[in-house]
């Protein structure tokens, strides 16, 4: 898709402003999960309501799709012996391995890359440690330096039948969005976590599931709508503003997915509507049915979506939805896998035409940012008078905010 390469090269961030006042963000979440406001775009037309009504919005028989993953407390501090506090905030694994489901369950020691708060004070050599007390007797925690340039940060502790999931969660503390400017609170550890979530590894919530309750999960069910469960671990990069004149020059994070088997089987036979819950959600989906095109093209045998690749495949009839999840589900059984494993930094951007969903639910996202694009490239234009109602009916904003179900 040349052609959109060139206009989308042409896409003036101006156009996707609006002005957000710091109190319209929401610096905490409502008591009740699902008694935000709901604002609901269908049609080109708006109404409100709240979110517990969201199955009197849904399109018949929709299945919703839900992100599972986990967030991990993953602001670490420590202490130098100086007295100078040094933050390490893990983003991605290094070693022994880049796989995040397996290096939750790596044990004694692991190598992380990271940001690293305070920098200046801590040097390459010098050695962090912590001590905790546990069930299973005193352990000692230690952080150094493996590459000092790259922020990678070799973590080993003194035990052998703790996997480092359980280090983490001893160590470190919930890891809110920078927007939100305030420490994190113990009622922010179960409340920035969604009610289903389940594979540790993100450091970001997917935080259109926040207005969930299991209630109105099994309430949604009895209704006839489906739920569907993938998992994409949100990295800090989802809070990246763009900086680049040319958007196509911005660098999109790198997220891993994966997908059971019996989630491909039943995008590949269902003819219902699928409603993505969150923009991770949304990529996840798209993603693997980008793959299954690079499959068929013959493009393509990793699961890996580079930011453009949906733009570049030269594929004048794009295959439908279920035929390009079976080329997924015939590579699964090929390979023998249960799981699919991969990884996207899918841009979608205005133009980009859907292939997988009918629906988004979202919350609200800061002006200029990719995921306002991403809001754009779904429902157009629509999406400035979606925001101006929103803000004029006194919707929370971002993370702990308010929620909209977008039908285009």
């Amino acid at each position: 898709m040349p052609n959109l390469l060139e206009k989308a090269a042409k896409i003036n961030l101006q156009d996707y402003k609006y002005t957000l006042e710091d109190d319209r963000i929401a610096k905490y979440p409502l008591a009740q999960r699902d008694h935000s406001k709901l604002l609901v775009h269908k049609n080109g037309h708006i109404k409100h309501d709240q979110f517990f009504n969201i199955r009197q919005h849904l399109p018949e028989k929709s299945t919703l799709f839900f992100n599972n993953t986990k967030v991990i407390p993953a602001r670490i501090h420590f202490k130098k012996q100086t007295g100078a506090s040094i933050e390490i905030f893990l983003l991605s694994p290094v070693s022994p391995t880049t796989e995040i489901a397996e290096a939750m369950l790596v044990k004694n020691k692991c190598t992380w890359h990271c940001m690293v708060g305070n920098r200046k004070r801590w040097k390459a050599g010098d050695l962090l440690e912590r001590f905790f007390e546990t069930s299973n007797g005193k352990i000692k925690v230690t952080a150094s330096y493996s590459v000092y340039e790259n922020n990678h940060i070799r973590f080993e502790w003194d035990n052998n039948s703790i996997p480092f999931v359980e280090i983490v969660e001893l160590m470190g503390t919930t890891p809110l969005p920078p927007y939100l400017n305030r420490d994190a609170t113990d009622e922010d550890k179960p409340r920035y976590q969604t009610v289903y979530s389940k594979n540790e590894g993100a450091v970001a919530a997917p935080t259109a599931g926040l207005h969930f309750t299991d209630s109105l999960i099994q309430n949604l069910k009895k209704e006839g709508f489906s739920d569907m469960y993938l998992t994409l671990h949100v990295g800090a990069g989802t809070f990246q503003p763009i900086k680049s004149e040319n958007v196509l020059e911005h660098p999109m994070h790198c997220e891993q997915i994966q997908i059971d088997k019996s989630t491909i089987e039943y995008l590949a036979e269902t003819q219902n509507p699928i409603i993505a819950v969150g923009t991770t959600s949304v990529r996840s989906l798209e993603s693997a049915y980008w793959f299954g095109v690079s499959l068929i093209n013959n493009t393509g045998k990793e699961f890996r979506i580079s930011k453009l690749l949906p733009y570049e495949i030269d594929f004048q009839d794009l295959p439908t939805r279920s035929s390009s999840f079976q080329a997924v589900l015939n590579y699964m059984n090929n390979n023998s896998l249960d799981t699919l494993f991969g990884d996207t930094e899918i841009f979608i951007f205005p133009g980009y035409e859907f292939q997988v969903i009918s629906g988004l639910i979202t919350n609200f996202h800061q002006p200029e940012s990719t995921l306002m694009l991403l809001i754009a490239a779904l429902v157009g234009d629509g999406w400035k008078k979606i925001y101006e109602e929103a803000l004029s009916k006194g919707y929370r904003f971002l993370s702990f905010g308010d929620s909209s179900l977008l039908i285009p």
